[in-house]
């Protein structure tokens, strides 16, 4: 994983990072018997997954690549499973 950026974006962290707090405020009102505030933080973890995503459609999370490095990629692969 060294070699991509793979997690290593914007909305990633983002999301990552607000869904952790979520997770956090879930357990916190979880041990104290508060159902309106596990829900809550349920919520956040929800907010997390959309606001990372929506970071992503805005252009901050990894790139696609383009659809002639994914073909030069698989027949390459192909190449060296024949020559194996």
């Amino acid at each position: 994983m060294a070699g991509s950026s793979h997690g290593h974006t914007p909305a990633a962290w983002t999301g990552s990072i607000i869904a952790f707090i979520g997770f956090c405020v879930a357990g916190v009102f979880m041990v104290a018997n508060s159902p309106a505030g596990f829900w809550a933080g349920c919520a956040l973890i929800l907010l997390g997954a959309v606001v990372g995503g929506a970071m992503k459609m805005a252009g901050l999370g990894t790139p696609k690549e383009p659809d002639e490095v994914v073909e030069a990629r698989n027949r390459a692969a192909a190449r060296e499973k024949a020559t194996a």
